[in-house]
């Protein structure tokens, strides 16, 4: 799991102050955890920022 996860998440100081985010985005992780608990389902999430469900996971 936590391979899967460095894998996918890439922090850089010339995108978002760098802040982590979804590889292949400007998506913050921040952005996707304040979505889940603000109710948004992954369907939602996806819709909403243009993700997939593996991102997400």
């Amino acid at each position: 799991m936590k391979e899967k996860a460095k894998a996918m998440i890439a922090i850089d100081d010339r995108i978002r102050h760098g802040k982590p985010i979804i590889k292949g985005t400007r998506i913050t992780i921040d952005e996707v955890l304040k979505a889940l608990i603000g109710g948004m389902n992954y369907g939602e999430i996806e819709s909403e920022y243009g993700i997939e469900r593996e991102d997400i996971e």
